[in-house]
Protein backbone atom coordinates (compact mmCIF):
# COMPACT_ATOMS: atom_id res chain seq x y z
CA UNK A 1 0.00 0.00 0.00
CA UNK A 2 1.54 3.17 -1.15
CA UNK A 3 0.94 6.43 1.29
CA UNK A 4 0.94 9.96 -0.14
CA UNK A 5 1.06 12.85 2.63
CA UNK A 6 0.53 16.42 1.40
CA UNK A 7 4.05 18.21 1.67
CA UNK A 8 4.65 22.16 0.60
CA UNK A 9 5.23 22.28 -3.21
CA UNK A 10 8.12 24.19 -3.95
CA UNK A 11 9.60 25.96 -6.66
CA UNK A 12 12.03 23.93 -9.33
CA UNK A 13 15.45 25.23 -8.98
CA UNK A 14 17.66 26.62 -11.78
CA UNK A 15 20.82 24.40 -12.26
CA UNK A 16 23.76 25.38 -11.03
CA UNK A 17 25.32 26.63 -14.78
CA UNK A 18 22.32 29.46 -14.96
CA UNK A 19 23.40 32.55 -14.34
CA UNK A 20 20.45 33.20 -11.63
CA UNK A 21 21.07 30.10 -9.65
CA UNK A 22 22.63 31.79 -6.84
CA UNK A 23 20.25 34.32 -6.41
CA UNK A 24 17.77 31.36 -6.64
CA UNK A 25 19.33 29.33 -3.70
CA UNK A 26 19.85 32.45 -1.65
CA UNK A 27 16.08 32.83 -1.93
CA UNK A 28 15.07 29.31 -1.47
CA UNK A 29 17.31 29.46 1.82
CA UNK A 30 15.74 32.83 3.09
CA UNK A 31 12.26 31.27 2.27
CA UNK A 32 12.80 28.07 4.29
CA UNK A 33 14.49 30.15 7.13
CA UNK A 34 11.20 32.36 7.52
CA UNK A 35 9.14 29.23 6.92
CA UNK A 36 11.08 27.77 9.77
CA UNK A 37 10.66 30.43 12.31
CA UNK A 38 7.19 30.85 11.63
CA UNK A 39 6.78 27.58 12.88
CA UNK A 40 8.45 27.95 16.19
CA UNK A 41 6.56 30.53 16.94
CA UNK A 42 3.33 28.78 16.21
CA UNK A 43 4.65 26.00 18.64
CA UNK A 44 5.88 28.51 20.79
CA UNK A 45 2.38 30.03 21.56
CA UNK A 46 0.91 26.55 21.35
CA UNK A 47 2.93 25.83 24.45
CA UNK A 48 2.29 28.71 26.33
CA UNK A 49 -1.41 28.27 25.98
CA UNK A 50 -0.95 24.57 27.29
CA UNK A 51 0.76 26.37 30.05
CA UNK A 52 -1.93 29.00 30.92
CA UNK A 53 -4.48 25.95 30.83
CA UNK A 54 -2.59 24.28 32.85
CA UNK A 55 -2.50 26.62 35.80
CA UNK A 56 -6.28 27.48 35.30
CA UNK A 57 -6.71 23.77 36.23
CA UNK A 58 -4.50 24.03 39.51
CA UNK A 59 -6.71 26.95 39.97
CA UNK A 60 -10.15 25.14 39.57
CA UNK A 61 -9.24 22.06 41.11
CA UNK A 62 -8.15 24.22 44.32
CA UNK A 63 -10.98 26.50 44.55
CA UNK A 64 -13.94 24.45 42.71
CA UNK A 65 -14.30 22.26 45.77
CA UNK A 66 -14.89 24.94 47.92
CA UNK A 67 -17.53 26.81 45.49
CA UNK A 68 -19.15 23.40 45.04
CA UNK A 69 -19.27 23.02 48.70
CA UNK A 70 -21.37 26.17 48.78
CA UNK A 71 -23.45 25.54 46.45
CA UNK A 72 -24.51 22.40 47.34
CA UNK A 73 -25.35 22.95 50.81
CA UNK A 74 -29.20 24.11 50.23
CA UNK A 75 -29.78 23.51 54.03
CA UNK A 76 -27.47 26.13 55.30
CA UNK A 77 -23.63 25.30 56.42
CA UNK A 78 -21.45 27.03 58.89
CA UNK A 79 -18.71 28.92 57.33
CA UNK A 80 -15.35 28.47 58.78
CA UNK A 81 -12.22 30.95 58.34
CA UNK A 82 -9.13 30.47 59.82
CA UNK A 83 -6.92 33.00 61.77
CA UNK A 84 -3.42 30.34 61.41
CA UNK A 85 -0.13 31.76 62.38
CA UNK A 86 1.48 34.90 63.28
CA UNK A 87 -1.02 38.08 63.10
CA UNK A 88 0.09 40.26 60.59
CA UNK A 89 -0.33 42.52 57.18
CA UNK A 90 1.95 40.07 55.74
CA UNK A 91 0.17 36.35 56.54
CA UNK A 92 -2.46 34.67 55.67
CA UNK A 93 -3.87 36.01 59.07
CA UNK A 94 -3.45 39.26 58.04
CA UNK A 95 -6.81 41.58 58.32
CA UNK A 96 -7.21 42.11 54.71
CA UNK A 97 -7.91 38.13 54.24
CA UNK A 98 -10.13 37.83 57.56
CA UNK A 99 -11.99 40.47 57.05
CA UNK A 100 -12.38 39.61 53.37
CA UNK A 101 -13.86 36.24 54.24
CA UNK A 102 -16.04 37.46 57.16
CA UNK A 103 -17.54 39.88 54.65
CA UNK A 104 -18.21 36.77 52.33
CA UNK A 105 -19.50 34.46 54.74
CA UNK A 106 -22.37 37.34 55.81
CA UNK A 107 -23.23 37.96 52.29
CA UNK A 108 -23.82 34.49 51.66
CA UNK A 109 -27.27 33.45 52.08
CA UNK A 110 -26.72 29.81 53.11
CA UNK A 111 -24.78 30.89 56.02
CA UNK A 112 -26.22 29.81 59.42
CA UNK A 113 -23.23 30.93 61.60
CA UNK A 114 -19.30 31.67 61.60
CA UNK A 115 -16.35 30.15 63.38
CA UNK A 116 -13.12 31.66 63.48
CA UNK A 117 -10.90 28.93 64.15
CA UNK A 118 -7.84 30.41 65.82
CA UNK A 119 -4.80 28.92 66.08
CA UNK A 120 -2.24 31.82 67.01
CA UNK A 121 0.37 33.39 68.82
CA UNK A 122 -0.58 37.27 68.25
CA UNK A 123 1.41 39.52 66.20
CA UNK A 124 -0.08 42.98 64.89
CA UNK A 125 -2.53 44.88 67.22
CA UNK A 126 -3.32 46.61 64.40
CA UNK A 127 -4.27 43.76 62.26
CA UNK A 128 -5.80 42.41 65.44
CA UNK A 129 -7.70 45.35 65.96
CA UNK A 130 -9.04 46.02 62.60
CA UNK A 131 -10.77 42.03 62.66
CA UNK A 132 -12.39 42.95 65.66
CA UNK A 133 -13.98 46.05 64.60
CA UNK A 134 -15.27 44.27 61.12
CA UNK A 135 -16.86 41.19 63.22
CA UNK A 136 -18.75 44.07 65.26
CA UNK A 137 -19.77 46.15 62.59
CA UNK A 138 -20.32 43.15 60.44
CA UNK A 139 -23.19 41.91 63.00
CA UNK A 140 -24.37 45.20 63.86
CA UNK A 141 -25.20 45.82 60.07
CA UNK A 142 -26.21 42.21 59.68
CA UNK A 143 -29.01 42.57 62.44
CA UNK A 144 -30.28 46.08 61.03
CA UNK A 145 -30.47 44.52 57.54
CA UNK A 146 -31.85 41.47 58.46
CA UNK A 147 -33.64 41.74 61.51
CA UNK A 148 -31.81 38.73 63.30
CA UNK A 149 -28.33 37.81 64.68
CA UNK A 150 -25.61 35.92 62.42
CA UNK A 151 -23.67 34.02 65.33
CA UNK A 152 -20.43 34.10 65.42
CA UNK A 153 -18.06 32.17 67.47
CA UNK A 154 -14.16 31.50 68.46
CA UNK A 155 -12.85 28.17 68.84
CA UNK A 156 -9.02 27.72 69.63
CA UNK A 157 -7.02 25.25 68.49
CA UNK A 158 -3.62 24.82 70.25
CA UNK A 159 -2.94 28.36 70.55
CA UNK A 160 -5.21 31.47 71.12
CA UNK A 161 -3.01 34.07 72.70
CA UNK A 162 -2.45 37.70 72.40
CA UNK A 163 -3.21 39.08 69.00
CA UNK A 164 -5.60 35.91 68.95
CA UNK A 165 -7.19 36.31 71.53
CA UNK A 166 -7.76 39.78 71.12
CA UNK A 167 -9.89 38.45 68.06
CA UNK A 168 -11.47 36.14 69.97
CA UNK A 169 -13.40 38.40 71.93
CA UNK A 170 -14.99 40.29 69.02
CA UNK A 171 -17.25 36.88 68.97
CA UNK A 172 -20.18 36.29 70.67
CA UNK A 173 -18.76 33.09 72.57
CA UNK A 174 -15.17 31.57 72.66
CA UNK A 175 -14.98 28.11 72.86
CA UNK A 176 -11.49 25.60 73.26
CA UNK A 177 -9.90 22.59 73.75
CA UNK A 178 -8.52 21.77 77.58
CA UNK A 179 -4.88 21.67 76.54
CA UNK A 180 -5.27 24.81 74.47
CA UNK A 181 -3.21 27.96 75.42
CA UNK A 182 -5.12 31.06 76.51
CA UNK A 183 -5.15 34.71 76.89
CA UNK A 184 -1.48 36.29 76.85
CA UNK A 185 -3.11 39.36 77.20
CA UNK A 186 -0.40 42.08 77.20
CA UNK A 187 1.91 44.00 75.08
CA UNK A 188 5.44 43.61 74.09
CA UNK A 189 8.64 45.17 72.37
CA UNK A 190 11.94 43.55 71.89
CA UNK A 191 15.62 44.43 70.91
CA UNK A 192 19.03 43.91 71.55
CA UNK A 193 21.60 46.35 72.98
CA UNK A 194 25.26 46.03 71.59
CA UNK A 195 26.76 48.98 72.85
CA UNK A 196 29.45 47.58 75.26
CA UNK A 197 29.97 44.73 72.57
CA UNK A 198 31.06 47.55 70.21
CA UNK A 199 33.19 49.29 73.22
CA UNK A 200 35.20 46.16 73.91
CA UNK A 201 35.86 45.47 69.68
CA UNK A 202 36.63 49.47 69.70
CA UNK A 203 34.36 49.67 67.64
CA UNK A 204 32.60 53.87 67.18
CA UNK A 205 29.30 54.02 66.10
CA UNK A 206 28.39 56.71 63.93
CA UNK A 207 24.51 58.19 64.07
CA UNK A 208 23.38 61.19 63.01
CA UNK A 209 19.61 62.19 63.21
CA UNK A 210 17.89 65.52 62.85
CA UNK A 211 15.01 65.06 65.60
CA UNK A 212 17.05 64.11 69.11
CA UNK A 213 14.54 60.76 69.59
CA UNK A 214 15.16 60.00 65.88
CA UNK A 215 17.29 57.00 67.22
CA UNK A 216 15.33 55.12 69.47
CA UNK A 217 15.63 51.63 69.89
CA UNK A 218 19.14 51.54 68.10
CA UNK A 219 20.69 48.43 69.09
CA UNK A 220 24.06 50.12 68.66
CA UNK A 221 23.30 52.90 71.16
CA UNK A 222 22.44 53.15 75.18
CA UNK A 223 18.91 53.63 75.57
CA UNK A 224 18.35 56.85 77.59
CA UNK A 225 16.34 56.65 80.90
CA UNK A 226 13.92 59.49 79.13
CA UNK A 227 13.29 57.23 76.07
CA UNK A 228 12.24 53.85 78.45
CA UNK A 229 9.86 56.07 79.65
CA UNK A 230 8.45 56.86 76.45
CA UNK A 231 8.49 53.68 75.22
CA UNK A 232 7.22 52.17 77.92
CA UNK A 233 3.70 54.58 78.10
CA UNK A 234 3.43 53.35 74.64
CA UNK A 235 2.77 49.91 75.69
CA UNK A 236 0.97 50.88 78.59
CA UNK A 237 -1.64 52.53 76.09
CA UNK A 238 -1.51 50.13 73.98
CA UNK A 239 -2.05 47.55 77.24
CA UNK A 240 -5.44 49.10 78.14
CA UNK A 241 -6.68 49.10 74.90
CA UNK A 242 -6.76 45.75 74.74
CA UNK A 243 -7.57 45.18 78.43
CA UNK A 244 -10.21 47.56 77.56
CA UNK A 245 -11.78 45.28 74.47
CA UNK A 246 -11.26 42.29 76.63
CA UNK A 247 -13.80 43.56 79.16
CA UNK A 248 -15.99 45.17 76.42
CA UNK A 249 -15.95 41.29 74.67
CA UNK A 250 -16.42 39.06 78.08
CA UNK A 251 -18.27 41.92 80.07
CA UNK A 252 -19.16 40.00 83.56
CA UNK A 253 -17.66 36.78 82.22
CA UNK A 254 -14.86 37.52 83.63
CA UNK A 255 -13.73 35.57 86.62
CA UNK A 256 -10.01 36.46 87.44
CA UNK A 257 -8.43 39.95 89.02
CA UNK A 258 -5.57 41.96 87.61
CA UNK A 259 -3.29 38.49 86.54
CA UNK A 260 -5.69 38.06 83.44
CA UNK A 261 -4.29 41.09 82.44
CA UNK A 262 -0.72 40.61 83.40
CA UNK A 263 0.74 38.50 80.23
CA UNK A 264 -0.18 34.93 81.55
CA UNK A 265 -1.83 32.65 79.51
CA UNK A 266 -3.83 29.17 80.95
CA UNK A 267 -4.71 25.69 79.85
CA UNK A 268 -8.42 25.84 78.18
CA UNK A 269 -9.32 24.39 80.94
CA UNK A 270 -7.96 26.63 83.41
CA UNK A 271 -9.10 29.91 80.50
CA UNK A 272 -13.13 28.44 80.93
CA UNK A 273 -12.72 28.49 84.77
CA UNK A 274 -11.41 32.11 84.30
CA UNK A 275 -14.23 33.26 81.93
CA UNK A 276 -11.62 33.64 79.45
CA UNK A 277 -13.59 30.93 77.51
CA UNK A 278 -17.03 30.01 77.45
CA UNK A 279 -16.50 26.35 77.25
CA UNK A 280 -15.24 23.36 75.24
CA UNK A 281 -15.63 22.39 72.11
CA UNK A 282 -14.02 21.78 68.86
CA UNK A 283 -15.46 23.69 65.36
CA UNK A 284 -17.56 20.30 64.41
CA UNK A 285 -19.23 20.34 67.67
CA UNK A 286 -20.02 24.22 68.09
CA UNK A 287 -21.27 24.27 64.04
CA UNK A 288 -23.51 21.09 65.45
CA UNK A 289 -24.50 21.93 68.69
CA UNK A 290 -24.84 25.69 68.82
CA UNK A 291 -25.51 26.98 65.23
CA UNK A 292 -27.44 24.12 63.96
CA UNK A 293 -25.65 23.68 60.78
CA UNK A 294 -23.21 20.81 60.88
CA UNK A 295 -21.59 20.96 57.78
CA UNK A 296 -18.60 23.12 57.78
CA UNK A 297 -17.67 25.26 54.32
CA UNK A 298 -14.10 26.81 54.33
CA UNK A 299 -14.53 30.71 53.17
CA UNK A 300 -10.65 31.26 54.41
CA UNK A 301 -9.14 33.62 52.12
CA UNK A 302 -5.37 32.69 50.82
CA UNK A 303 -3.01 34.91 49.76
CA UNK A 304 -2.83 35.64 46.69
CA UNK A 305 -0.56 33.29 43.90
CA UNK A 306 1.00 36.18 42.01
CA UNK A 307 1.74 37.92 45.18
CA UNK A 308 3.60 35.06 47.30
CA UNK A 309 5.33 34.43 43.90
CA UNK A 310 6.76 38.05 44.11
CA UNK A 311 7.56 37.70 47.59
CA UNK A 312 9.63 34.34 46.81
CA UNK A 313 11.59 36.37 44.15
CA UNK A 314 12.24 39.09 46.81
CA UNK A 315 10.11 41.67 45.06
CA UNK A 316 8.07 42.77 48.34
CA UNK A 317 9.99 44.99 50.82
CA UNK A 318 7.49 46.57 52.71
CA UNK A 319 6.99 46.50 56.55
CA UNK A 320 5.50 48.47 58.71
CA UNK A 321 7.07 50.46 61.37
CA UNK A 322 5.18 49.05 64.30
CA UNK A 323 6.33 45.44 62.66
CA UNK A 324 10.08 46.95 62.33
CA UNK A 325 10.42 47.97 65.99
CA UNK A 326 8.96 44.62 66.95
CA UNK A 327 5.66 46.06 68.76
CA UNK A 328 3.45 42.96 68.54
CA UNK A 329 0.62 41.45 70.58
CA UNK A 330 2.79 38.19 71.92
CA UNK A 331 4.18 37.17 68.58
CA UNK A 332 6.06 34.11 68.99
CA UNK A 333 5.60 32.01 72.05
CA UNK A 334 2.85 33.88 73.91
CA UNK A 335 4.24 36.19 76.50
Amino acid sequence: MNWTFWTRRKDAMPSPDQPDWERALINRMAADYLRDQRGRRRWGVFFKFLILLYLIGILVAAYSPQMIERMSSKDGHTALIEVKGVISSETDASADNVITALRAAFEADQVKGVILRINSPGGSPVQAGYINDEIKRLKAKYKKDKGKEMPVYAVAVDLCASGGYYIAVGADAIYVDKASLVGSIGVRIDGFGFQDAMEELGVERRLLTAGENKGILDPFSPLPESQRVFIQSVLDTLHRQFIAEVKTGRGDKLKGGDELFSGLFWSGQEAVELGLADGLGSSSSVARDLIGAETLVDYTQKKDLLDSLAKRLGASFGAGAMERFGILLGSGTPH
